[in-house]
């Protein structure tokens, strides 16, 4: 039986020199922290993950001397895994999410559209609000108007109006962008607050 190996999955990974797999004869050392130590021999850096009870893990083989850290090896990788997820966050592409919507919609399914819509706005997409006419319909524009803006509006906090509402056949149509700058003020707004509400409770302690 022959296996297949995925080479992109081969080649996304990244090893490790550990311990005495390490051959170089001086390392520049950090500690679990990622504060300098110092250059010290092989026998020196082991010596000293040793006595902490760590591992030695080479970071950076190419440097000169090479780097090595003094952390429990499981930890490292763990971190290390945080790190690439964060980073893939970060660089996340944005997409554009639809919301469909009905001109005379009543305010439970409204409110559960909402929901989504900051769902999609958190996870920074960008929302495209939809307000379908379906036969007699259109002859009331002002209902799906008055729906889309109440979307509009309650989604405000977390969203920047990207394109005004306007008609494209017999839809009503709106593009909301995510406002990070808006995200990040209702973050900190959040935060001082809870920060106020444990200063008042150790005063009242």
């Amino acid at each position: 039986m022959i296996r297949r190996f995925n080479k992109k999955r081969q080649d996304n990974r990244r090893f490790y020199r550990i311990n005495e797999r390490i051959f170089a004869s001086s390392l520049r050392v950090l500690d679990a922290d990622g504060k300098q130590i110092g250059v010290l021999s092989r026998f020196e850096a082991l010596k000293r993950a040793k006595e902490l009870q760590a591992d030695l893990v080479e970071i950076a083989p190419m440097a000169n001397p090479p780097v090595a850290k003094i952390i429990d090896f499981k930890k490292f990788l763990y971190q290390e895994a945080k790190k690439k997820n964060e980073e893939k966050k970060r660089s996340k592409v944005s997409e554009t999410k639809e919301i469909r919507l009905g001109p005379f919609m009543n305010d439970h399914d409204l409110q559960v559209m909402i929901k989504r819509g900051n769902g999609f706005l958190e996870n920074n997409d960008k929302v495209r609000l939809i307000v379908k006419f379906i036969g007699r319909q259109i002859a009331h524009p002002e209902f799906g108007s008055t729906i889309i803006q109440k979307v509009i509006d309650a989604l405000s906090n977390l969203s920047k109006l990207e394109r005004e509402p306007h008609f494209e056949g017999k839809q009503l149509i709106a593009i909301l962008s995510p406002d990070k700058s808006t995200k990040q003020k209702t973050e900190a707004k959040d935060f001082n607050y809870e920060k106020e509400n444990k200063k008042l409770s150790r005063e009242k302690i």
